[in-house]
């Protein structure tokens, strides 16, 4: 299941139980189909509860930051998982966006929130 929020430039997503691709369209939808932000949006990923996701999934997340990583300032990813936390500073070398890992959501939420 995914919820998302929208904040000012930040769109907050959280993921609870398993990640599907169903879930990812939602957050495409969501975030590129929609009017969009007064410049950059910052994203907020809360991992704290995902359980899994599909192969394909990961692949669509591959796809996503190839395509648009650079319409995001920053990219907050809030976990407790050290191979997302890794993950994530993957990611960081292959867009234009600041990734981040935080354990802690109120942390990964300032900083998102921050403006460059």
């Amino acid at each position: 299941m995914i919820t998302i929020q929208k904040k000012d430039n930040l769109v907050i997503v959280a993921i609870i139980g398993e990640f599907t691709l169903t879930d990812y369209h939602e957050f495409e939808q969501q975030v590129l189909y929609k009017p969009h932000f007064d410049g950059k949006a910052n994203l907020l990923f809360d991992w704290r509860d995902m359980l899994s996701y599909t192969v394909d999934v990961a692949w669509e997340e591959v796809k996503f930051m190839r395509d648009h990583g650079s319409e995001f300032s920053r990219v907050a990813i809030v976990t407790d998982d050290e191979w997302q936390a890794w993950g994530a500073w993957v990611f960081n070398l292959f867009i234009n966006a600041n990734v981040a890992a935080f354990h802690d959501y109120n942390e990964a939420e300032a900083w998102a929130s921050a403006s460059e």
